[in-house]
């Protein structure tokens, strides 16, 4: 087995900067859940874990890919406030985006989502309602993000993600159903629903832009309760996807 430098080190902790990322085409998953649950789906650049991880979990990898560490080096390598027993590191995966092969069931449209955590489980709650494609402006966080990873809870090996002018994206589905979250929409839960078509997020503090909100045809409202009375100015978005989706889901058959 290989033996780990600093050099290495310094590498697997700058994962957690996206410029590296990009420049050295891997990311990284931190903990026995999230690792396993990965493990299986992308391609293995270099696993970190101590002997006694080792021990207990016998995952077959090439021997030299494996790296047996002790916890100190782990936590100078991870990015998580609770030091992990294990580290993977993989090759991120290239997703084409192709129209033709994705027109078809729900598919989300991330416009600006900022908060690594608010991705992840935006993912995550995708996996669960059967979503397998997402579409991500530019100026969504970085899906590969170390804590979006770790807030998808493996969804992300179910769900694929791509990145690009939103607007050109949706435009060439050419799917007649856009939704979109609005104030000014009508309630979700007075509102026919399709199995098939494009629900639009928006950005945590300014929801759907301008641009994007043109395309939207049909505009969707998740109303508080009860009605009139005060309560939060708006709805975590991640909250509010995941209400979306089990409507459109209790809906539609």
């Amino acid at each position: 087995m290989p033996q780990i430098t600093n050099t290495i080190r310094k590498n697997i902790r700058s994962l957690s900067d996206l410029k590296y990322r990009r420049k050295s085409g891997l990311f990284k998953a931190e903990g026995t859940k999230c690792v396993i649950d990965t493990l299986p789906y992308f391609e293995i650049h270099s696993i970190f874990a101590t002997e006694s991880w080792i021990e207990v979990h016998q995952i077959t990898i090439n021997p030299d890919k494996l790296f047996i560490v002790n916890r100190g080096e782990l936590k100078e390598m991870s990015g998580l406030i609770t030091t992990p027993d294990v580290i993977a590191v993989y090759h991120i995966p290239s997703y084409e985006f192709n129209p033709q092969s994705i027109e078809t069931g729900l598919i989300l449209a991330l416009d600006d989502i900022q908060d690594p955590g608010n991705m992840g489980t935006i993912i995550r709650t995708a996996d669960w309602f059967g979503v397998h494609h997402v579409l991500c402006s530019k100026g969504c966080v970085d899906i590969y993000n170390p804590k979006t990873v770790q807030s998808t809870m493996g969804a992300i090996s179910r769900v694929k993600t791509y990145y690009g002018e939103l607007k050109q994206m949706i435009m060439s589905l050419n799917t007649p159903n856009i939704y979109g979250t609005f104030l000014d929409g009508t309630s979700i839960y007075d509102t026919p629903l399709s199995t098939n078509g494009i629900i639009i997020m928006g950005n945590e503090g300014k929801g759907v832009s301008p641009e994007i909100a043109e395309l939207v045809n049909k505009k969707l409202f998740i109303p508080s309760y009860p009605a009139g009375t005060v309560t939060s100015e708006s709805l975590n978005v991640a909250v509010a996807t995941a209400i979306t989706l089990a409507e459109f889901r209790r809906n539609t058959k």
